[in-house]
């Protein structure tokens, strides 16, 4: 089995409006994590490429453009699934998330899950010295953080 963090949050909307906030409003709700920077000049402002073979892309202060990760897995309303790779990751290094999108009368449960954390050496940079469950809880508390803000951005 991999090393996963896998969190869920119920949000105030139907899971095609979830997945478009998800995906097409990333930079609103978007949190920088100090420990799990995508680049060494910050996270700058994300988007999303659409579709399958799309990327998940952060533009720069400076204006350049950093790939995060490519989708494979477009599916609105249900499921979206990109891999992972932050700029201290090698290029054959990466991890995956996978999102789903899950209609509970009017709201939708958004759950995450951020696989494959085991391919990632354990004294690696991404890791801070931490022990395997401590890297995990600080990633979970991280796209916990991440839902809590879209939740906030959607209209009540």
């Amino acid at each position: 089995m991999t090393s996963q963090v896998y969190v869920a949050l119920r949000v105030p909307a139907k899971p095609l409006r979830a997945f478009e906030a998800f995906t097409d409003e990333i930079a609103l709700w978007w949190q920088p994590s100090s420990l799990f920077q995508l680049t060494p000049s910050g996270d700058g402002r994300l988007a999303f490429e659409p579709g399958v073979d799309g990327r998940l892309l952060t533009t720069l202060a400076n204006g350049e453009k950093f790939e995060i990760g490519r989708i494979s897995i477009w599916e609105p309303g249900k499921r979206l699934v990109f891999t992972w790779r932050p700029a201290s990751f090698a290029p054959d290094q990466s991890t995956e998330v996978e999102v789903r999108f899950e209609g509970v009368g009017d709201e939708t449960r958004i759950s995450i899950e951020h696989r494959a954390w085991d391919t990632i050496p354990q004294k690696h940079v991404a890791r801070h010295g931490f022990p395997e469950h401590l890297t995990l809880q600080h990633a979970a508390a991280w796209w916990r953080g991440s839902l809590e803000m879209l939740k906030s951005k959607l209209p009540r």
